[in-house]
């Protein structure tokens, strides 16, 4: 079995606020491809067409059609076992805070709650106009698009696409939460996309003790106390484990 750092499993004890964030990769291990696989999201396809204002004005049935592909591809998905001990974990600590990158919500689903959604998620849709919530299918039996049944208008995701900013609200908790921890995980995630890449490195500005969980080393590597070179799924069983020995 993987041997976790003592040093670690020392600071998870004494930590009363532990704060995580979640990238791609987390998601990955559950079968949903990241952007940056060869054969991922991006590879045959042009962001600026399918993930931004642009593009869903120039075509929203495209940019409809690919977001319910998506949406079904994480519904079938499952939560694995680095989102279910990130859950389990949320229950043996006095305080835990999970920020995530994701948008699949494969996290609630595994048990996590008050989960901070830097990105949104493309579970939920709104109005493109008037933002109202909308529930149901976005694209009906006829093949025509559904519309907002306040004003008439298209649904979008609730996803924040490229050129828009991050929800405030959320993006303010986050930081907070990076400055109050006692221990700072970044699990999953190259921390090259800003801001959320810079979240690891405000947590141990103000004092965190920094962990990073990556089957790869990243740019945030030689900042971090502790560095577990594995997939999340294989790194945070035993991190829960421990911590409740």
């Amino acid at each position: 079995m993987m041997q976790i750092e003592e040093k670690l499993i020392t600071a998870l004890k004494k930590a009363k606020h532990i704060a995580i964030l979640t990238g791609a990769g987390v998601s990955a291990e559950s079968g949903i491809k990241t952007f940056r696989d060869p054969d991922g999201f991006w590879a045959k396809l042009n962001p600026q067409e399918l993930a931004s204002i642009d593009g869903f004005m120039s075509n929203p049935k495209l940019v409809s059609e690919w977001y319910k592909m998506r949406r079904d591809t994480a519904k079938d998905a499952k939560p694995n076992p680095g989102h279910i001990a990130i859950a389990d974990l949320g229950t043996i600590v006095p305080k835990l805070s999970l920020i995530t990158q994701n948008v699949d919500r494969l996290h609630q689903r595994a048990g996590s709650t008050n989960v901070i959604e830097l990105h949104g998620n493309i579970i939920e849709n709104h109005c493109f106009d008037c933002k109202t919530p909308f529930e149901g299918e976005t694209i009906l039996d006829d093949g025509e698009l559904a519309r907002c049944e306040k004003c008439g208008g298209l649904i979008r995701p609730n996803v924040v696409w490229f050129g828009e900013m991050l929800p405030e609200k959320a993006l303010i908790e986050a930081e907070k939460m990076a400055m109050q921890c006692d221990v700072f995980f970044s699990i999953g995630t190259t921390a090259e996309v800003y801001p959320a890449g810079n979240l690891p490195i405000v947590a141990k500005q103000h004092g965190a003790f920094l962990v990073e969980v990556n089957p790869r080393k990243t740019v945030l590597s030689r900042y971090c106390d502790v560095v577990i070179e594995a997939a999340s799924g294989e790194a945070m069983p035993v991190v829960v484990e421990a911590m409740k020995e």
